[in-house]
């Protein structure tokens, strides 16, 4: 028997990033049927990852595979979820417990952002577009990284005035200095790339300060339930369960 996949996000009290995580999972479903997948969260939203664990030991279950729904590795992914890992495994002795990687990097949560910001409207051989890619911002400088390198390879592969990264919080550049940095660089039109899961909180706040310094900018919506990220979730459980077997065993 299969070890259940245990997804965990991060949480919202916007009820349309819980509802996103679901149907994400639900195509999870719809391509591994005979996959037990369940749907935690980290906070804010319910069932919390905690509940889910001692569910599935109450259930049998001797082991699942968790899989962080977290598009880079950061505090979360380092401390928060091991630490919720390891005390389900001390109130459940029998359960045995793995980890797998991050979502991200990878090409997939590029091609899945991509394909967002063209089915907005942004068009990728427009040189006077300029485009923000927009993501949550950490206090971990490698996860803000990423998101500047995924900007650096759409412009590559465009021709628009320039691409740049900017983060809703902890990290710079915000969205209004992405802006005036593209409108430096010669773009008079605006699209809003999103390296978001999910709706909420922060999205929202990157939308409104983009709408409050550009007239009429592209928004490209969450990548959701994308295929990509569906595959990239099996990929993921089965890199940690191929692993070597061990206490919370980690995917590499």
């Amino acid at each position: 028997m299969n070890a259940p996949l245990v997804a965990v996000a991060h949480g919202s009290r916007d009820p349309r990033s819980a509802a996103t995580i679901r149907e994400l999972l639900d195509v999870v479903r719809s391509v591994r049927p005979e996959l037990d997948v369940r749907t935690a969260f980290l906070e804010l939203s319910a069932p919390g990852l905690g509940d889910v664990l001692d569910a599935l030991h109450a259930e049998g279950s001797g082991q699942a595979v968790i899989v962080p729904l977290l598009l880079g590795h950061a505090y979360h992914a380092s401390v928060d979820i091991p630490n919720a890992a390891r005390e389900a495994e001390r109130r459940n002795p029998l359960l045995r417990l793995r980890i797998a990687e991050v979502l991200g990097p990878d090409r997939r949560l590029r091609q899945a952002a991509w394909r967002r910001l063209l089915e907005g409207g942004a068009d990728p051989g427009d040189p006077e577009l300029g485009v923000v890619l927009a993501g949550a911002g950490s206090a971990h400088e490698s996860a803000n990284r990423l998101v500047s390198e995924v900007a650096e390879v759409w412009q590559r592969h465009s021709r628009w005035a320039g691409a740049v990264a900017a983060f809703a919080a902890a990290a710079e550049p915000d969205v209004p200095a992405a802006l005036e940095r593209l409108r430096a660089w010669g773009a008079r039109r605006f699209a809003v790339g999103s390296w978001f899961l999910a709706p909420g909180r922060l999205p929202d706040r990157v939308l409104e300060r983009a709408a409050e310094h550009v007239e009429r900018p592209v928004l490209a919506d969450t990548m959701g339930a994308a295929p990509e990220l569906a595959e990239l979730v099996i990929e993921r459980y089965e890199a940690a369960l191929a692993a070597r077997p061990g206490l919370l065993a980690h995917a590499t």
